[in-house]
């Protein structure tokens, strides 16, 4: 679940995001299988200094869409020093010229936007190579392309099963989490339920039944500012 970090007051924004979500998982009409949905603020163009007001307040994860904003503030002395428990997240489009840059930063904790058999490949590649401890492995998600949309990176949910499988069966040095998705912005919800989300969904059911798998084996990540409630 990503959101944009306020620009007002970061220890009230946080507490009140945080209480929504409790009150979205309490309204749940399924069985809650599932771990309460996880925030990740989402940082980009955000300074350090409200970065480490953030941390202070409890939170740990953070979303970054640009490979030079990542880089800059992952290794900003302030951020070490303070936030020595931070986990990155990317979540923007990642180009394989640039992952090396990604993978040697210190507190990397996911990339959640492999969308090709080439990019994994890469991932896999790379990480064996700079990380020193073999048993630690690199945690990435499968984005999915839910909407459709030209503009949007992520493999077609029909073909996000196939990926799945591949990055399970062949690479050895990722640790596949779940699929994810931006969907289409400013969805009417008068109209019914996000397809969105229902179509990510559904990916997650069939990955979860061609592999003989568990729901909560197979993390779901999805909603942004204006539509995270309707995603819990």
């Amino acid at each position: 679940m990503l959101r944009p970090m306020s620009d007002v007051n970061v220890r009230a924004g946080l507490e009140c995001i945080l209480k929504r979500i409790d009150e979205a998982y309490a309204r749940r009409n399924t069985p809650n299988k599932q771990p309460k949905p996880l925030l990740v603020a989402v940082s980009k163009t955000k300074p350090v200094e409200m970065i480490i007001e953030a941390y202070t307040t409890g939170q740990r994860h953070f979303g970054e869409n640009y490979v030079k904003e990542l880089v800059e503030k992952a290794q900003h002395p302030d951020i070490l020093q303070q936030c020595q428990d931070i986990k990155w997240h990317f979540i923007g489009h990642l180009q394989n010229n640039k992952i090396n840059k990604i993978l040697k930063l210190p507190n990397l904790y996911m990339i959640q936007t492999v969308d090709s058999e080439k990019l994994a490949i890469g991932l896999n590649t790379a990480w064996e190579k700079v990380q020193t401890d073999q048993k630690q492995l690199l945690s990435v998600l499968i984005q999915v392309n839910t909407s459709g949309e030209e503009a949007k990176n992520g493999v077609h949910p029909n073909e996000a099963p196939a990926l799945y499988k591949y990055i399970k069966e062949n690479l050895k040095y990722l640790k596949l989490e779940g699929v994810m998705t931006i969907g289409a912005f400013g969805f009417d919800y008068s109209t019914g339920p996000n397809p969105d989300f229902v179509s990510l969904m559904k990916v997650q059911r069939q990955i979860c039944e061609e592999n003989n798998i568990e729901s909560d084996a197979v993390q779901v990540s999805m909603g942004m500012s204006d539509d995270f409630e309707n995603a819990v």
